[in-house]
């Protein structure tokens, strides 16, 4: 499809009628928040700390990269109708400026990372926050205040919801640091397929090793594959982990020639579908931390 077809199309569709699912109530008062979400792990953030009060739409949805996510015009269509987008920032969403532009978006941005001190490498920041759940507090106090500014009428409900939620995570930060800072140093190593556990390792003490860099598009080379070899077998590392939305070939490679067994899954940047391991940010962290520790402890 050429530029002036795709705009057509996507003019034609900011021209259709409100789905039903976004046209609720009559009053703005009664219809719910409209939000979007950039990814799944921050729409589960915006729903509870909203409750009934939004009515999210997550772009990237469970299983989904957001790295290399290509929206679609109904992704256009949604962003159009919304009143907030919610976004991780620190350069994760490449392709959303061109998306709320595309789309005529007159909502508020909120990112959800701001206040958060990022790792840096050559000037660029690590996007993956949310791998601390400190520095993902940050995210729920920034999305809190999003939805009350946008609905100040409502901040008696959304305040305790995001204080429960809070309470829970800072209860689940206070369990991992005791679970993992019960390791020996030589356990607490791991690697991985990218490099998205940064922020978990300066939380919680863990060396984690990757051949690719903190996003999914970049290629891998023979060389970082060897390099990841040798630093497993020199540091006796043996836990090592796929990706629930990665291609699992890499790390099958580097285990069979480490001679290192996959410990298990775990999610990176995404969800898991309803039902799942992972299918809320808490649940991701649980899965995630019991998968590593069973690893680690080489059980």
């Amino acid at each position: 499809m050429n530029r002036a077809t795709a705009l057509r199309t996507l003019g034609a569709l900011m021209a259709a009628p409100l789905s039903a699912s976004w046209a609720q109530g009559t009053a703005a008062t009664a219809q719910p928040l409209r939000v979007v979400a950039s990814f799944s792990i921050l729409g589960d953030m915006v729903r509870q700390v909203a409750g009934p009060l939004a009515e999210v739409h997550t772009l990237v949805g469970p299983g989904g990269d957001a790295h290399v996510f290509e929206p679609r015009p109904a992704d256009a269509q949604k962003l159009a109708q919304a009143d907030l987008v919610v976004l991780n920032g620190l350069h994760l969403e490449g392709w959303m400026d061109r998306l709320i532009q595309a789309s005529g978006f007159k909502g508020r941005r909120v990112v959800a990372s701001d206040g958060v001190t990022p790792r840096l490498l050559d000037g660029h920041p690590d996007p993956h926050a949310w791998q601390s759940l400190r520095l993902a507090a940050i995210y729920v106090r920034n999305i809190q205040s999003a939805l009350k500014a946008a609905r100040p009428q409502q901040a008696a409900r959304i305040d305790p919801l995001a204080g429960r939620y809070l309470a829970d995570i800072q209860a689940l930060d206070t369990r991992v640091r005791g679970q993992i800072g019960a390791l020996t140093p030589a356990q607490r190593r791991a690697v991985t397929t990218h490099d998205a556990f940064g922020y978990f390792a300066a939380e919680y003490g863990v060396t984690w090793l990757a051949p690719q860099g903190w996003t999914t598009a970049e290629e891998v080379s023979a060389k970082d594959v060897a390099r990841v070899v040798r630093e497993l077998r020199a540091q006796h590392v043996r836990a090592l982990f796929l990706e629930s939305a990665g291609d699992p070939r890499l790390m099958q490679q580097i285990a069979r020639e480490a001679g290192v067994r996959i410990g298990g899954e775990l999610y990176a940047d995404t969800l898991s579908p309803p039902g799942g391991p992972a299918d809320t940010y808490l649940h991701l962290f649980e899965h995630n931390v019991r998968t590593m520790l069973q690893a680690m402890r080489g059980s």
